[in-house]
């Protein structure tokens, strides 16, 4: 799976339409045998089936991205948000990047931060610990670099299915909430708004944007609980997976 979104990452070009990432997010899957979870998911907080095959998330968009006939401008804030699942597991990994490869030093530090919180959160993901603990490491990072934190929306439990039990907040108390054990598998996903911690929903029942307008990002990987720590099951490879 990080194979495809690297692939993608590197495909998008100013010009981009979101269809495109879609239709090429699609044929990803199908050549690397496995299934969309994405398709046919029809949970609570969304408006029937998703249809399409990965979230894109455009600028002040920060979670489910519904796929459009929008074409991408240089400067765009892109969130690209994927699930599969293969041989019966699922998986669930996001990347944000800057459309053109020029980001403002803002969106560089927004984007850098979250990926400093999820390796926190993947550093504290031992068997011995909590899962407040993932939380906590998270959160103070996010914290630190002056970021709200909205406490609906965060990591999960995966598995055989897409979204499982536990909620993995993007804030928490250490030494709080179950203790993780070898092989329970967690997607662990900080994302952050510029200026506010509060959501408005778009009316296609799907993309979740910020309540002010400001730009947002997102990181995310799946990793299996070991004896030895937390392994990261969403890296890029060399192929496709």
């Amino acid at each position: 799976m990080g194979g495809i979104l690297q692939t993608l990452r590197d495909r998008v070009r100013p010009g981009t339409n979101l269809l495109d990432i879609d239709g090429w997010t699609r044929d990803m899957i199908v050549d690397a045998g496995a299934e969309s979870c994405y398709v046919d998911y029809a949970p609570s907080f969304g408006s029937g089936p998703f249809g399409h095959y990965i979230c894109t998330s455009v600028n002040d968009a920060v979670l489910h991205g519904l796929p459009h006939d929008q074409r991408l401008a240089e400067g765009d804030l892109l969130t690209l948000d994927l699930a599969v699942s293969l041989n019966g597991i699922a998986a669930d990994a996001a990347i944000s990047f800057v459309v053109g490869g020029n980001p403002a030093p803002e969106d560089e530090r927004m984007i850098a931060t979250t990926e400093r919180a999820l390796a926190a959160g993947i550093a504290a993901a031992s068997p011995k610990a909590r899962i407040g603990d993932i939380s906590h490491a998270m959160g103070a990072v996010l914290k630190e670099a002056g970021y709200p934190i909205n406490m609906e929306f965060g990591g999960h439990g995966i598995g055989t299915t897409m979204h499982q039990d536990p909620h993995v907040a993007n804030d928490g108390r250490p030494g709080r909430g179950q203790k993780l054990r070898p092989g329970l598998l967690l997607a662990l996903e900080p994302w952050v708004m510029v200026d506010t911690d509060q959501l408005a929903g778009d009316p296609d029942g799907w993309t979740l944007r910020s309540a002010t307008g400001c730009r947002t990002a997102h990181s995310e990987h799946t990793v299996a609980i070991t004896d030895r720590g937390a392994e990261i099951l969403t890296l890029p490879t060399t192929t496709q997976d």
